[in-house]
């Protein structure tokens, strides 16, 4: 961290005073009320952003009349195609620190991610983290509702990245997260060509060679009870092959394994 980042960490207002939610969605219809109902419960003064990949089943229409019932909190943004869960959180992104949001949050629509817990990372972004992930694999993390191969396929993939990688992330494919604004501006959003659940692992290697630090805080992980999950064998592949070349061409010169820590260990 440098003394830049120190000083900005003890100045001015808390990061989560100012906090963007990115929720994308494509055929979420049955489970975008539910979750907006929970996040405006639980967190009220967070805003949000559906970022709808023209659902044919409805969901964009469904999240205006969200945000016209929310007007200033909820907003929508509409593509015109299904381009993947990292284009979908890179617009949402630009859309974000354009409107000089200080703690940009991925959060997904089917339940899984419980708003109940934001204030987890919320808190230790304002305890000084730059990269917050809601962990499943820590202490006190917990998975609900997987079949065995599921969590045994997820498993395997992080333990895979963790030791290619040489980075101390247990969850790196995590998708519930929350970014300092100065974390996006700094790790080149703009070369980020990866989709699906690449996209986190690839955002977590920036960030560790920005020698930027991450806190996993434990959160309860539960699996969707409505529509269909987005994994695919193609989000597998290019993950095998993208860690795969990240760790042949070399770790971050500095020992990245101490910029990941446990919320519960900081002092």
């Amino acid at each position: 961290m440098t003394t830049g980042q120190q000083a900005t960490r003890t100045q001015g207002n808390r990061p989560s005073q100012r906090v963007l939610v990115i929720i994308p969605t494509y055929n979420e219809r049955e489970n975008l009320p539910v979750i907006h109902r929970r996040l405006k419960d639980a967190c009220p003064g967070v805003d949000l952003l559906i970022v709808d990949d023209s659902s044919p089943d409805g969901t964009g229409e469904l999240a205006e009349e969200l945000a016209a019932a929310d007007a200033g909190r909820t907003h929508v943004m509409h593509r015109t195609a299904k381009d993947g869960l990292g284009a979908a959180y890179l617009a949402g992104f630009a859309w974000g620190l354009s409107r000089d949001y200080s703690v940009l949050v991925e959060m997904d629509a089917d339940g899984s991610h419980a708003p109940e817990q934001l204030h987890l990372l919320l808190d230790a972004v304002d305890a000084g983290a730059d990269l917050v992930i809601g962990s499943r694999y820590v202490g006190g993390g917990a998975v609900r509702n997987w079949p065995w191969q599921r969590w045994a396929l997820s498993w395997t993939a992080n333990t895979y990245a963790r030791v290619a990688l040489g980075i101390g992330v247990h969850d790196i494919t995590a998708g519930y997260r929350a970014y300092r604004r100065e974390v996006l501006e700094k790790i080149g959003l703009d070369s980020v060509d990866s989709k699906g659940y690449c996209f986190q692992i690839d955002l977590t290697w920036r960030t560790v060679c920005n020698e930027f630090t991450i806190v996993e805080v434990p959160i309860t992980f539960t699996e969707r009870e409505l529509g269909a999950s987005k994994m695919s064998g193609s989000n597998i592949r290019e993950a095998l092959v993208k860690v795969t070349r990240w760790g042949l061409q070399g770790r971050p010169a500095k020992g990245s394994q101490g910029r990941a820590q446990r919320a519960d260990n900081r002092t």
